[in-house]
């Protein structure tokens, strides 16, 4: 199941008090104060793993504690400081304040880390505080609390081209067709319920990623269909690969709804570099590509491509497109 949201609430450890003891020794009648420190209380810290690619471990656990740091001791023996939480993400996590919506960081690297809780820090012991005038102290410094947090954890694929287009468009059919992925395909709408991510091997030693996402309608910042919650996925993309069934009565509008759909949601996507490609080109004779090979698309000027996912027509056309717009 693939999980892209949730909030959750994560607690530092406390810092340990000091300690408030004096020296009791053979021989020594008057031993001085020996109250040793407390230990810090632990970290909350997020890390980016390539191994994750779903915030789904989240779904079953929501709240997450550090080690408390240990009571300072006797002979000026400090307290252990509490343990670490490490928390793994899969790569391109955004870490939100659940009150405030502000990003506190983004993990868009593999191993990036991020102390999303500070522990506190441990009191000091008696010994910390004798002078010349004030040689037996009785008093020290109580552990500070650890901080504590309600996060939102917010993941955004991170891939070189988004696929966007209405239901059965044929994204899914493409990037099965292009590298490993393996998404559900169907002759109904909205067979992509949820992000893919695949791989695609170009040339020799080369390649990049695309990412699919569930086909977009007319009025999606509105709520209609599967609305927009799954653009965020495209977001971080350098192309967006525009696809439009070629059967479609009007290019044009179809290319205008898109956008508008895209604008509504972020204006980073809608000024992304785009592409836009025609699909299912096996469904039409060679006349009919022919005819269609030298149309226009109004409010667009770059290169209109023509393919078919299912007979191979004009992908590695597709693909040599696609590189060069990601190395340029």
């Amino acid at each position: 199941m693939f999980i892209d949201y949730t909030k959750i609430y994560i607690k530092a450890g406390d810092g340990g008090n000091g300690a408030i003891t004096f020296r009791r020794e053979k021989y020594v009648p008057k031993g001085g104060p020996s109250g040793g420190n407390g230990g810090n209380g632990g970290n909350i810290i997020f890390i980016a793993d390539t191994n994750l690619t779903t915030l789904l471990d989240f779904r079953y656990r929501h709240k997450y504690y550090a080690d408390d740091g240990d009571h300072g001791g006797n002979s000026l023996k400090d307290g252990k400081t509490g343990d670490d939480i490490i928390i793994k993400v899969p790569v391109g996590t955004i870490i939100k304040d659940a009150q405030t919506d502000e990003i506190l960081s983004d993990l868009d690297l593999k191993g990036k880390e991020f102390i999303a809780a500070k522990g506190g820090k441990g009191g000091k012991g008696n010994s910390n505080f004798a002078t010349p005038t004030r040689q037996t102290p009785r008093f020290a410094e109580p552990g500070k609390p650890g901080e504590e947090k309600n996060i939102t954890l917010e993941l955004k694929l991170i891939a070189d081209v988004g696929l966007v287009g209405f239901p059965n468009s044929g994204k899914s059919t493409l990037i099965s067709s292009i590298s490993e992925a393996k998404p559900k395909i169907a002759d109904y709408p909205f067979t992509t319920l949820e992000p893919n991510l695949g791989i695609v091997r170009y040339k020799e030693y080369q390649g990049f990623t695309v990412a699919d996402i569930p086909g977009i309608i007319e009025g999606a910042h509105l709520g209609k269909g599967l609305g927009i919650k799954f653009l965020r996925h495209i977001e971080r993309t350098k192309i967006l690969l525009i696809m439009i069934d070629i059967t479609s009565e009007n290019y044009s509008v179809d290319y205008k709804t898109l956008l508008n759909e895209l604008d509504k949601y972020s204006k980073i996507l809608s000024e992304k570099k785009k592409i836009i490609a025609l699909t299912k080109a096996d469904l039409l004779s060679a006349t009919e590509l022919k005819k269609i090979a030298h149309t226009k698309i109004r409010g667009y000027k770059g290169p209109i491509l023509i393919f078919s996912a299912v007979s191979k027509y004009g992908i590695q056309e597709l693909l040599d497109v696609l590189w060069q717009q990601i190395k340029d």
